[in-house]
């Protein structure tokens, strides 16, 4: 490369300063480096962060009697505003035996697929509130790609 493709230059007109066609591509390269950098460092950051999550979501979640509270007043508030689910989880795939095959395919056995906290929530629905008239839905909320993202899990009532 010649130093003057390398080294932007300005050329004085009057009082306008202007960049060659060289230095222009030189310096949209060099925004597009930059964005590719940023792009990729705010990839990898999520990556990690999802690994921090499913790694969290793994383990089981301490449900004390102000969490059960907590979420009794949510399902009061929302059915106060005429909802008849609430939004209880929301994780991703592949916290999920199957990476969510079974509750895509709408299978009966798809809570057989759960493991960690998510398990943990279906077993507190079966066990506290199935009998109370509640249903607890499971769905693919996102696609990336093309592939099962997020699951979210929904708790319901008529």
């Amino acid at each position: 490369m010649s130093e003057q493709q390398t080294m932007p230059s300005t050329h004085e007109l009057g009082d306008e300063s202007f960049m060659s066609v060289a230095d222009i591509k030189a310096y949209v390269a060099q925004l597009e480096s930059a964005k590719a950098s940023a792009s990729l460092a705010a990839t990898e950051r999520a990556a990690q962060a999802k690994k921090d999550l499913i790694k969290k979501l793994k383990q089981p979640i301490d449900l004390t009697p102000e969490r059960i509270h907590a979420f009794m007043s949510r399902v009061r508030q929302a059915a106060e505003s005429g909802d008849t689910e609430i939004l209880v989880a929301r994780f991703p795939s592949e916290l999920l035996t199957d990476h969510g095959r079974a509750i895509n395919n709408a299978e009966m056995e798809w809570p057989d697929t759960l493991i960690g906290a998510p398990r943990q929530l279906y077993e507190v629905w079966k066990e506290k509130l199935s009998h109370l008239g509640y249903h607890l839905n499971a769905m693919i909320i996102d696609w990336p790609d093309g592939f099962p993202g997020d699951v979210g899990m929904h708790i319901t009532w008529k």
